[in-house]
């Protein structure tokens, strides 16, 4: 009997070493050669990657562990909650929750710092959201209700929460130094502040929502509930359920399901319906614009700001490769490692809580860093983009038919002819929320003519300019929202709307028929005029699909290429 289980034992051992090269892209798991590779040296670079939950699991009982047993013992609901409509302040969001900072940044230029520097906000679209001081896009006003107004209806726009980057594969970005740096591990001597590079791993996924950028969703949906629970009565008068709107992508899907449960607590079944747009090529979505766009996809369409980009990545960073190098031996860095290093510090703090790249660079690189973002988005989906204003346009159109109650008469941008009907794309809700990518916010910004986060103009490539006008950590990114507030006011004689943009009260004064008001509003008559002969003169198909050519030295900032 020994001698059969000892046989027994070591077949199973030999067996788990001859597939190895399964394993690697398999989900199942091999216990013995889970515990060999512990005892494995490992290199810098290699991929760490935890699979969870277990394919199969051995103590899955579901039948013994029912969701509810009975006896709830009494519950009755309370009064909704209202706090944008009645408190006299707005409860700001930090977006810090979770994330530990560095202990301290290079002390190379250690006299350029300042007391209020937060590496959190110069991440750019990789910052996760946070509240916009009041004024500072230019209306000194909060998102709380103004005096003498009352609150009817919310439309929300927001970004999925914090990601994991992209294919480890690719060989660009994080996991491309990664990769690089493992290839040539054996060679590698990393001293002084690189000296963790020794037993580095790469632990970051791929495209996935991480654990924070689910509690960002999470929390963006007891927030808003919070402010606009009171909108639900509405629902209640009127016997119907609201309709969310998100795209097939399983961040995307998994960030609505998180602001949902945030929103409406578990369970989900019998409070709202969830509509899934496919986001692929071939299929149209205002959400996801840029799959149905062709010019999208050329360089001087959808990837116009990546050459600006790169050519301040190689201003700011400068010294700092050298700076770098003399602490790493085997291993020439060039400015897009460099770069990928500071992709890593704000991709492993939203992933893994803290970075140790983060301690590797001064509070101006960070600065340097920000602004790329910055370049990058405002010449290739924003203002700065041929495309930009096109892409947006789909969603103006479904903002403008929501608000007039109207269908669509032509589908003739991104909106999906199929999917507008009663049903799934409904009227005279109080609340709608979609969500979205950070670009397709930026393009929709840059449809609505919102063109005071574009008077700074094109962006330099040498400097960054002192005042900025248009920053990405501002509005695009992790869990950026957008809110288009209803609002009725005594000393109004018409229905009002304002645009709030993670907290901020942007100005509507260069939207035609919008006059001048300290709170930000425009009458809802006003804004949906201006927002028709923004769509009369955004034309989708010779955005999308005209061979139009960028002439050398072109800039723009309507977002709309040239004519």
């Amino acid at each position: 009997m020994f001698l059969r289980v000892g046989a027994a034992f070591f077949a199973g051992f030999f067996v788990c070493l001859a597939v190895v090269a399964q394993y690697a892209s398999s989900n199942q798991s091999c216990l013995l050669f889970s515990l060999f590779t512990d005892l494995l040296p490992t290199h810098a670079g290699t991929p760490e990657w935890h699979q969870y939950p277990p394919a199969e699991p051995t103590n899955a009982f579901p039948s013994m562990f029912p969701s509810s047993v009975g006896y709830p013992g009494p519950t009755q609901a309370g009064a909704e909650p209202g706090v944008a409509a009645t408190a006299p302040a707005y409860p700001l969001h930090s977006g810090l929750v979770h994330l530990v900072p560095p202990t301290r940044f290079s002390q190379d230029n250690a006299k350029d710092r300042t007391k209020d520097f937060d590496i959190f906000r110069n991440w750019g679209s990789l910052s996760p959201w946070y509240s916009i001081q009041r004024g500072k896009f230019g209306i000194d006003s909060g998102p709380e209700a103004p005096n003498t107004c009352n609150i009817t209806g919310v439309h929300l726009l927001h970004r999925h929460g914090a990601r994991y980057p992209g294919d480890y594969s690719r060989g660009t970005g994080p996991g491309g130094f990664a990769s690089k740096l493992n290839m040539n591990a054996e060679n590698v001597t990393a001293t002084g502040p690189l000296s963790f590079l020794d037993d580095w791993t790469y632990k970051l996924g791929n495209e996935g929502l991480t654990p924070f950028g689910r509690s960002q969703l999470y929390d963006l949906g007891v927030s808003m509930r919070m402010r606009y629970g009171f909108l639900l009565k509405n629902f209640s008068e009127t016997n119907t359920l609201p309709v969310f709107r998100t795209e097939s992508q399983t961040r995307m899907l998994n960030s609505a399901q998180n602001f949902a449960l945030g929103f409406f607590g578990y369970p989900l079944e019998g409070q709202y319906q969830q509509q899934i747009m496919i986001e692929a090529k071939g299929f149209n979505n205002s959400l996801a614009p840029y799959r149905s766009c062709a010019n999208n996809d050329v360089p001087s369409g959808g990837y116009r700001g990546q050459p600006y980009a790169d050519a301040w990545k190689a201003v700011y960073l400068n010294d700092t490769v050298p700076r770098l190098q003399q602490y790493l031996d085997g291993f020439e860095l060039d400015v897009e490692d460099v770069y990928a290093m500071q992709e890593l510090c704000a991709f492993e703090t939203v992933a893994l809580g803290y970075s140790k790249f983060c301690e590797l660079f001064t509070e101006k690189e960070w600065e340097g860093f920000d602004y790329s973002y910055d370049l990058n988005l405002w010449y290739g989906v924003a203002w700065g983009s041929p495309v930009g204003r096109g892409e947006g346009i789909g969603y103006v159109q479904e903002l403008v038919s929501r608000l007039t109650q109207t269908p669509i008469e032509t589908h003739n941008s991104s909106t999906n002819a199929t999917l507008h009907n009663a049903v799934t794309f409904p009227f005279g809700h109080s609340l709608y929320v979609d969500a979205t990518h950070e670009v397709v916010v930026l393009n929709v910004l840059t449809a609505l003519n919102l063109s005071s986060f574009a008077a700074m103009g094109p962006l330099p490539i040498d400097r960054i300019p002192k005042r900025r006008t248009f920053r990405t950590a501002e509005l695009a990114s992790f869990a950026t929202n957008v809110q288009f507030q209803l609002l009725s006011c005594s000393t109004e004689p018409d229905p009002q709307i304002r645009v709030i943009v993670n907290d901020g009260v942007a100005p509507l004064t260069n939207l035609e028929g919008c006059e001048d008001h300290p709170d930000g509003m425009c009458s809802i008559h006003a804004f949906v005029d201006a927002q028709k002969e923004n769509i009369r003169s955004t034309d989708w198909d010779f955005v999308c699909n005209a061979d139009w050519t960028i002439p050398d030295g072109w800039e723009t900032t309507t977002g709309y290429p040239p004519l």
